[in-house]
């Protein structure tokens, strides 16, 4: 695993953003971050340490086939919840991040919420990813929707 100077980052290379396919067909574009170097990684983990937004980590490799099953899932996820933060590592590339999250087989799922793991889910397993998600993301409430008429802002509320 050797340094690729070649190529220094840029705001350009930042984050990846990856078409995937919806449930319906249709073509549409989903962010997924996928992070090359150290640097980028710690840069954007300080970034979202304050921050009560959920972010979803894909540890993957490219010659894990379970790995390769779930992706069209995990890019789905990505724009179904659009208020996550989805990231792709490649383990091989970015061995010191997978060691720091205990990453001992592939796929790996690691959810962070102020730069800490609150969960983590070995193996392609969709429904109880989507299920992890939707625990710990943050929603804001509508009144409206729980049946208020009063829409006051002091009403809405975090989970």
């Amino acid at each position: 695993m050797g340094s690729d100077y070649s190529t220094f980052p840029t705001v350009s290379n930042y984050y990846t953003s990856m078409p995937t396919r919806s449930y319906n067909g249709s073509s549409k574009e989903s962010c997924v971050r996928s992070f090359h170097t150290t640097y980028d990684w710690n840069k954007h983990l300080d970034n979202i340490k304050g921050s009560c937004q959920l972010m979803v980590i894909d540890f993957t490799a490219s010659w894990c086939g379970p790995c390769k099953a779930i992706e069209p899932a995990f890019m789905e996820l990505a724009a179904k919840f659009t208020d996550v933060i989805f990231v792709k590592i490649d383990v091989d590339e970015l061995m010191s991040v997978a060691g720091e999250f205990g990453v001992e087989a592939m796929p790996t799922f690691v959810l962070i919420k102020h730069g800490k793991k609150v969960d983590k889910l070995v193996g392609a397993k969709k429904n109880e990813l989507e299920k992890m998600i939707e625990m710990h993301r943050v929603q804001l409430k509508n009144p409206m929707e729980q049946g208020t008429t009063s829409a006051s802002f002091s009403q809405f509320r975090l989970t």
